[in-house]
């Protein structure tokens, strides 16, 4: 189609479908280019570490909203944009999923990480060991120590901790499992044990289906009360089923066990670091010099090693051991021998001078 302006002649041109697709893309470019910068800027936000200069714990209290908790994140200066942290969290509808407790944040954590945590219940877990040997006074101290544990038994007596806990004994001494346990803040001082001394049973009825056979027990509960004294009288694993051998043999044969540990734990407080022969001469159920047999209790927390050693003994000749001063122990089958290796260990007399028997 032509046409003519005065002189000039005017050719027009439809346009090519190229340079409609080209300027529909300009048109869109313009258009979407605010769009995508502020999408681009919204996920760097999300995506870009929190203002964490190290480790630490954020408390998300019950009932929290998905507002406070970021309001609170901005105020700490943690969280450079709480508007797309909130509005992240409705777009992937995590909004409605916030759990409360402790959350770890470090210097590499993101907002969207951290919503993940807390949509996800990914709390914080902190640690609490309780160590092979110590008694159950000691192990409730330790876990009064932690803050983050609830108390409910301070003040309480042991037979009363032993009813909450369902055991059929009335002192919980040694019925709880000396190991590492996880626990989220707020977990009671009870559910602790109660973890602790379901550990403790499994444990002890597994060992106890798997013993060698005859054993000078009336059941599992007596097997866990050498166990403890075993785990007092020493601590190189290699040895403790040997140690044991020695008890069982002297519970076989009628002998008293004669156990130092035994002693130290009947005299409680008074015990100073020493045993003079007032405490060896008195009369106590926990008194192995004094009585026979078994004390009435397991004197210690005990680990599985010295569970498996009470159950699985050495069998040998040994009817008396000795500590070498350096951890580990001189066994003998007569107290002639055991006497002779008191004196070369211990007191460095000679052998014609008269020694006790331990």
């Amino acid at each position: 189609m032509l046409k003519q302006l005065g002189n000039t002649v005017m050719r027009y041109s439809p346009p090519t479908p190229e340079r409609s697709i080209t300027l529909v893309v300009r048109a869109l470019v313009l258009l979407l280019s605010p769009i995508c910068i502020a999408v681009a800027i919204f996920w760097k936000q999300l995506n870009s570490p929190l203002q964490v200069p190290e480790v630490m714990i954020v408390e998300v209290a019950p009932g929290s909203s998905l507002s406070g908790i970021s309001d609170r994140l901005a105020l700490e200066g943690l969280l450079e944009n709480p508007l797309a942290f909130i509005l992240w969290a409705r777009l992937t509808g995590k909004a409605q999923s916030l759990q409360a407790g402790d959350y770890e944040l470090t210097p590499a954590t993101t907002p969207r990480q951290l919503l993940q945590k807390i949509s996800a219940g990914e709390v914080k877990q902190y640690q609490l060991t309780l160590i092979e040997g110590w008694t159950f006074q000691e192990a409730l101290e330790e876990i009064w120590r932690h803050k983050n544990i609830t108390p409910t038994l301070e003040g309480q007596s042991n037979e009363y901790i032993a009813t909450q806990l369902g055991l059929q004994h009335k002192n919980p001494e040694g019925l709880i499992f000396p190991d590492t346990y996880f626990y989220e803040r707020g977990v009671s001082d009870l559910e602790i044990l109660q973890r602790a001394a379901s550990r403790l049973q499994s444990i002890l009825m597994d060992s106890w289906n798997k013993r060698i056979g005859a054993l000078p027990f009336d059941g599992p509960y007596d097997a866990l009360i050498l166990a403890s004294i075993v785990e007092k009288e020493t601590a190189v694993a290699t040895e403790r089923i040997r140690v044991a051998g020695v008890f069982i043999r002297r519970l076989e044969q009628g002998m008293r066990l004669q156990s130092d540990p035994t002693v130290i734990y009947g005299m409680g407080a008074s015990f100073d670091g020493n045993i003079d022969r007032n405490a060896l001469n008195e009369v106590t159920p926990y008194n192995t010099y004094r009585v026979s047999g078994l004390p009435p209790t397991p004197i210690a927390l005990v680990g599985a090693g010295s569970i498996h050693a009470s159950m699985n003994p050495e069998l040998t000749d040994y009817l008396y051991f000795v500590s070498r001063g350096d951890g580990s122990h001189h066994f003998s089958a007569t107290l002639e021998e055991h006497n002779e290796a008191v004196r070369r260990y211990q007191l460095d007399k000679e052998p014609s001078q008269s020694i006790n028997v331990r």
